[in-house]
């Protein structure tokens, strides 16, 4: 498959298809996309699963804010800002603004146009059904992952929503916590590109979806694959505001004939599951948002009783997602947190994202520190220990971010769920306490 197509200086692309992308091309792509043309050209052969597609490239996002004179704009309120003259929130609606009032430019939308008939054809479909990523050239790196800060778009549909979803993840490259994010870690805000990845929709909110990891996040232990699943789409697992099943897969036992090494399941409550959001007549998919600009690609509905006591997966499909971990694991040579899910139409499971695992990634064999406890106290709760310390401080009871302006440094946070709208403070927090997610 060709490439396409010049840029804004007549060679570069603004459009690259997955399939011609390898690791490499983090400048171009970012890190999600083109670690996804790095499985779909390498692991393809040992029969690990991508959906195909395109994505926009870094030229074809730059030529946009350079063709609307939008970086000194965004400049302007960045440095409001850091001088502390406008408040975060006011800074990144501002830019979000400019940004979704501005136009493609013309060459980008006629290459977006031609990819997306083009996948059409490939799937025999006049307007096929994609999923729609963000991915930024600082993105999914060992040292930083970004992971949930830009949009993503399921079951967009139709040439004009995609073209308007494209806009709508270039804007997230401006959410507020994107910015802080960005600030606290030193990524110069202007630097970083976004590319848009679009591929063939999995319909996991009629199967399944989780995320897995190729060692035990909490010890570092390495010969074990960890998987989460639960009913519908990943983002339930992923945002953590569903309790999920657990599988802890014993890895050198995995090639062995006969064996079945899955040495823990545990079966979560599920009590909702996230599905394609159904939209009143008029409503437009294209307009809709996982942040705080518009509404929700996807909703959350309650699962049924028998769904709530059944395993989302079976022994083999445990077995085969952990040996596609431990391929992927091997082929990247490092370990890694992956994005998975199961097509309810099909059957078929399909690996959507692999990145470099960063919690254990950034520790320290160094140094190690034991805690112990000198009183006991009556329990109040218990539950799934995440983390290797012990906290002490007062409870700070919030029910959603937007009291975290109530949240005093060094107390316990009490709350329902949490997701990354919530990292400003969990920073300063002693502990976490909440009623769902998972590790």
């Amino acid at each position: 498959m060709s490439s396409d197509t010049s840029g804004a200086n007549g060679n570069e692309s603004f459009v690259r298809w997955l399939g011609d992308l390898r690791a490499t091309d983090v400048e171009q792509v970012g890190g999600k996309n083109a670690s996804l043309g790095e499985m779909i050209s390498h692991l393809d052969e040992v029969g690990i699963r991508v959906p195909g597609g395109f994505a926009t490239t870094a030229a074809a996002y730059r030529t946009f804010i350079q063709t609307n004179d939008l970086e000194p704009r965004i400049a302007a309120h960045l440095d409001a800002w850091e001088k502390g003259t406008a408040s975060l929130s006011a800074c990144g609606q501002a830019i979000r603004t400019l940004i979704l009032g501005a136009p493609l430019p013309p060459r980008l939308e006629a290459r977006v146009r031609e990819a997306y008939l083009e996948l059409g054809r490939q799937s025999q479909t006049l307007d096929p059904e994609v999923a729609v990523r963000s991915s930024a050239t600082a993105e999914d790196l060992p040292e930083a992952s970004f992971a949930g800060q830009h949009d993503s778009y399921l079951g967009v549909q139709g040439i004009e929503a995609l073209l308007e979803t494209c806009r709508r993840c270039y804007a997230s490259l401006f959410t507020d916590r994107a910015i802080s994010y960005r600030h606290a870690h030193g990524f110069a805000h202007l630097k970083i590109a976004l590319s848009v990845g679009v591929q063939t929709m999995v319909r996991a909110d009629r199967g399944a979806a989780g995320v897995m990891f190729t060692l035990d996040t909490e010890t570092g232990f390495p010969d074990v694959v960890q998987i989460s699943a639960a009913w519908g789409f990943g983002e339930s697992v992923v945002q953590g505001t569903v309790d999920p099943d657990h599988y802890l897969v014993h890895k050198p036992l995995l090639r062995v004939d006969g064996r079945i090494p899955i040495i823990d399941r545990r079966i979560g409550a599920k009590e909702t599951k996230a599905v394609k959001a159904v939209y009143v007549s008029g409503a437009n998919p294209s307009a809709t948002s996982t942040h705080d600009d518009s509404r929700q690609t996807t909703t959350s509905v309650p699962t049924s009783e028998r769904e709530r006591v059944s395993a989302v997966l079976s022994d083999d499909e445990v077995l085969q997602l952990a040996r596609w971990a431990v391929d992927i694991e091997t082929h990247y040579g490092r370990p890694m947190d992956i994005e998975w899910a199961r097509d309810g139409d099909t059957g078929e499971l399909f690996i959507l994202q692999a990145r470099p695992e960063t919690v254990q990634a950034r520790g320290t064999a160094s140094t190690i520190r034991h805690f112990r406890l000198t009183q006991r106290g009556e329990p109040l709760v218990s539950g799934q220990a995440i983390g290797s310390a012990i906290a002490a401080g007062e409870v700070c009871l919030l029910a959603g971010a937007d009291q975290i302006e109530q949240f005093r440094p060094g107390s316990i946070l009490v709350t329902s769920t949490t997701d990354p709208d919530w990292v400003p403070i969990m920073r300063q927090a002693a502990g976490v306490v909440t009623d769902h997610g998972g590790r």
